[in-house]
């Protein structure tokens, strides 16, 4: 066989090489699959906060366990909707969400990421997160109630008693966990809040009247000053008693933001009519036992959570308006409220059909 200078038997071998594309995108998604195995077990501390439900505190019992109860009173039937609203929260103390969940959350136009040590002081438990999440929910209730009552001219009686006694704090060793505080420099203590405010009035040392197991006694303290205030070491939770047993049933929700909707709610129950005029009306905001209207977290997420529910209407404690505006959703009507009274002044304007006279929150 003659052989040409160049050829070969067989003729020319054919060399198959793979694409350098194809190897960088299958190393690319094999880089994505690990990446994303590993994100679902790297955890961050953040929090994410996304929008909860909303609940009806004056639903109809066909749609489920009603939400307020009341025994020992006339109760009257009632339309239209007072929502108070939630946040989803994921993440915490024990519960870190992974690297895939805070990436998901930064993709998602109503998911808010926080970080864990501002919404939490260090070193916090789990457990202590959630007893003090459903200590406040119940506490929120109490009072709620009794603002409602109040309202309406129903007996109320309060008492002021210590839910604890700060270590290294002035009344270390002299006051006790279950102490009530029944006079501040002989002046009488109707509602708990006065017992801080009459302080502040003081000047050098303090007589508190205190009845422990069933014996009156005064002890006398020393406020310290820190922060332009005058403290002497003891947190005070208010109990009451009331002429009916008024029970509200909220489900697996903590904290006290929602007292300001209870408060509605149950003023709702005890009188006749409809409050809301049929209208369905949200809102969120602590409630103390004088009424007063506090701020909360979450506002954003809230407000969403009143639309999705179909709410028209929302209304928000005033010291939250920073937060308010550029985040109402289209359609939600807005009303900053700074007391039991201004809320339920604005129920009662929107079922009147004056909202358009109601205030909103300031740009800038």
């Amino acid at each position: 066989m003659d052989l040409t200078p160049g050829s070969s038997v067989g003729g020319p071998r054919t060399v198959r090489r793979r694409p350098v594309f194809g190897r960088s995108l299958s190393a690319l998604l094999l880089f994505l699959v690990v990446l994303a195995l590993v994100a679902q077990f790297v955890t961050l501390p953040f929090v994410i906060l996304r929008p909860g439900p909303a609940v009806d505190i004056i639903g109809k019992p066909e749609d489920g366990a009603p939400v307020v109860t009341v025994e020992g009173s006339k109760t009257y039937p009632t339309t239209g909707s007072l929502y108070f609203t939630t946040v989803a929260q994921y993440g915490g103390p024990g519960r870190r969400p992974s690297a895939w969940d805070v990436g998901l959350a930064m993709m998602d136009p109503h998911a808010e990421l926080v970080r864990e040590s501002v919404v939490y002081p260090p070193q916090v438990s789990e457990q202590q997160v959630r007893d003090e999440s459903t200590a406040a929910m119940t506490d929120s209730q109490q009072e709620a109630v009794a603002v409602a009552l109040r309202a309406l001219g129903r007996p109320v009686s309060e008492k002021a008693v210590v839910a604890q006694v700060l270590p290294d704090s002035p009344a270390t060793g002299r006051m006790e966990k279950g102490d009530v505080v029944t006079a501040v420099d002989g002046t009488k203590i109707t509602h708990a809040p006065e017992i801080t405010q009459l302080i502040q009035k003081t000047t050098g040392e303090v007589t508190l009247s205190v009845t422990r197991g069933g014996s009156d006694r005064e002890v006398v303290l020393d406020p310290v000053a820190r922060d332009g205030r005058r403290l002497v070491g003891i947190l005070i939770q208010p109990t009451f008693s009331f002429g009916v047993d008024v029970a509200i049933h909220a489900g697996d929700v903590g904290g006290p933001s929602a007292g300001m909707m209870f408060g509605l709610g149950v003023y709702d129950t005890l009188t006749p009519g409809a409050l809301t005029g049929g209208q369905r009306i949200a809102g969120t905001g602590t409630l103390d036992s004088e009424g007063d209207v506090g701020p909360i977290g979450g506002i954003a997420q809230k407000m969403q959570g009143a639309k999705d529910s179909g709410a028209g209407y929302f209304l928000a404690p005033k010291e939250n308006c920073g937060e308010v505006v550029g985040h109402v959703p289209n359609g939600l009507v807005v009303t900053p409220v700074d007391s039991f009274d201004q809320a339920l002044g604005a129920v009662e304007s929107i079922a009147a059909g004056r909202a358009s006279t109601l205030p909103a929150c300031p740009v800038g």
